[in-house]
Order: C-alpha cells, then sequence, then structure tokens
C-alpha cells in the first residue's frame, strides 16, 4: 500500500508578531512528486487530468470534472454485482 507524503513546517520560538508561540503547519505535498513507481493505468490518469488542467485553465478540477476525466479514459460503473 503506498504511503502519503507530508511535510511538516515548523517554526521555532515566537512567532514574528510576538503574540506567543508560533503555530506548527501541516503542508500537504502532491502525490505525483513522491518517489515512487506508479501503474501504468495511475500514470494515464495523472496526465489525462494534467492535460485537462490545461486545456480547461481550471488547476483545481470540481470532483464533476475528475469524473468526466475517468470517464473519458473509458472507466464506467459496473452494475451492482457484476465484476470484470
Amino acid at each position: 500500500m503506498p504511503t502519503a507524503c507530508h511535510a511538516v513546517h515548523h517554526r521555532p520560538g515566537r512567532s514574528s508578531i510576538g503574540q506567543g508561540p508560533a503555530r506548527s503547519r501541516r503542508r500537504q505535498i502532491d502525490p505525483t512528486t513522491c518517489e515512487r513507481d506508479y501503474l501504468p493505468e495511475e500514470l494515464e490518469f495523472m496526465r489525462a487530468l494534467e492535460q485537462y488542467k490545461r486545456s480547461s485553465g481550471r488547476m483545481f478540477p470540481t470532483c464533476s470534472e475528475v469524473l468526466e476525466v475517468v470517464r473519458a479514459l473509458g472507466y464506467v460503473r459496473l452494475p451492482t454485482g457484476e465484476s470484470c
């Protein structure tokens, strides 16, 4: 099972405005930048999504738009109980 990549930023001491200790911030990193071997299907999806983002000008597609990309790749939902 793949592991998630996270970066944690800790600012030591007090905040720059002097109102107590600085809070630690957790920043999510895009999993496509993690060093790992991707399955061909994963690479195909990542490339298709990047192409969609470039062509549409939308860097943060909605869930519906992501589903549109998945369907354009040929994925369909099978009826309940049916398998490939």
